[in-house]
């Protein structure tokens, strides 16, 4: 499992990857981490034009996975998983690589998990860029969270390959923005809808969705959480199957 910059460093995602844990513990899965080992991906690098920052993070990590044996490399993150599914094989580094919606959505599929709690939330899910867009994957988060007992799931006016970003893409994470900014932009629309949970799928849409709702005064109607803290709650003490 790839832990990524903001699972090791953001308290906010660490929650999501301890929630993964969770799950993956539950169903059995034989997974490790490459702790000290591991660097960023070069994403943000590359984004904001440092090539060569870029080229000796990603060296570093494809060297590191090259030494080891595995199956597959999870992500947390759709910036990691971009990165390391499209870009690395430039590099030497070819792997199979899976988001963790697609982990869960299979989980749930083959059994491994079950779902026992009922969360009685209505729900609207955020599109991330790096795995809707440039990935294709918009079905396996909505699937989960459908099979979520008490969960209602409805969408923006702005979802899949039309979804809109949440101002942390290519590099705008650290910059800082004119008003309004685009992450209030979103949330201002989550808002016109009947939910009171935003869903995500990646750390910067958290990170930046999470702001958002304070910055627009939603705090009492909206909230964010990612589809892995979901599950983990639907999943009661231990959700194994």
């Amino acid at each position: 499992m790839f832990v990524g910059c903001a699972g090791a460093f953001d308290q906010r995602s660490q929650k999501t990857l301890q929630s993964l844990v969770k799950i993956l513990n539950a169903a059995g899965v034989n997974y490790a981490i490459l702790g000290k080992e591991e660097t960023c991906t070069g994403d943000p690098a590359r984004r904001v034009g440092n090539e060569y920052l870029y080229q000796m993070m990603a060296m570093q990590n494809v060297e590191t996975l090259n030494a080891m044996s595995f199956k597959k490399v999870i992500t947390s993150c759709p910036h990691c998983y971009n990165t390391i599914r499209n870009e690395y094989p430039q590099l030497g580094g070819e792997y199979e690589v899976v988001h963790h919606t697609e982990v869960i959505r299979d989980l749930l599929q083959t059994g491994k998990i079950k779902l026992e709690n009922r969360l009685e939330q209505t729900i609207t899910y955020h599109d991330s860029c790096y795995l809707g867009r440039h990935n294709d994957i918009y079905d396996a988060p909505r699937e989960i969270l459908s099979a979520i007992p008490g969960v209602k799931l409805t969408e923006m006016p702005r979802s899949r390959n039309k979804g809109f970003c949440c101002g942390a893409g290519g590099g705008r994470m650290w910059l800082d923005e004119h008003k309004p900014r685009v992450n209030q932009n979103r949330v201002e629309e989550a808002s016109q809808t009947d939910a009171g949970l935003i869903g995500t799928a990646c750390p910067f849409c958290s990170i930046m969705i999470d702001d958002g709702i304070k910055e627009t005064g939603h705090e009492e109607r909206l909230q964010t959480r990612d589809v892995a803290q979901l599950v983990a709650d639907a999943m009661g003490d231990n959700g194994k199957a």
